[in-house]
């Protein structure tokens, strides 16, 4: 990447402000250090390992931001795409996504939730719809009720499209 289509990179897309950009590229570097190179390095032995840990971390920092700036930006395909590659990579345990609730309520978690719905179902439980929507769990009944969010018909479960209909609606 050259430094004009890196420092483009950097920019926040339309209507994210730095701090939400900032925030998530901080989280994909600290969540994918943790999931990848951590591991890796307690792998690696011989003379040159922090050498070669060292060099993967400052690309890290650098494609971190560039994929920050893909998910925040206004190319809603390529977010989605970024999106999915950074779930496959990184939060999925096999095809199981098993990340906390609490995930929901980060920056990147709350991104996917708005951009891309649910990783790997297009169903959730009243308790991953509140998660996802910060709320409790008697909030969403609430909203399941008043028809705010929608059930599947034939599937017990929440549609993440409701979800993310409610999500831009405020």
């Amino acid at each position: 990447m050259n430094d004009i289509s890196r420092s483009r990179a950097r920019r926040p897309g339309p209507g994210t402000s730095t701090a939400t950009y900032t925030a998530i590229a901080r989280q994909l570097l600290r969540d994918i250090e943790a999931k990848l190179l951590g591991p890796l390095e307690l792998l690696m032995t011989g003379d040159a390992p922090g050498q070669h840990i060292a060099e993967l971390r400052r690309q890290l920092r650098a494609d971190t931001e560039m994929w920050a700036a893909q998910v925040t930006g206004a190319d809603s395909r390529l977010a989605k795409e970024t999106i999915s590659r950074i779930i496959s990579a990184v939060y999925l345990d096999g095809t199981e996504f098993t990340q906390p609730a609490s995930w929901w309520q980060t920056p990147f978690g709350s991104l996917v939730a708005r951009r891309f719905g649910h990783p790997t179902s297009p169903v959730v439980s009243l308790s991953v719809a509140s998660a996802m929507l910060g709320i409790t769990r008697q909030g969403a009944h609430d909203l399941v009720k008043r028809g705010k969010l929608r059930r599947h018909l034939d599937e017990a479960g929440v549609l993440v499209s409701s979800i993310q209909d409610r999500l831009e609606s405020y």
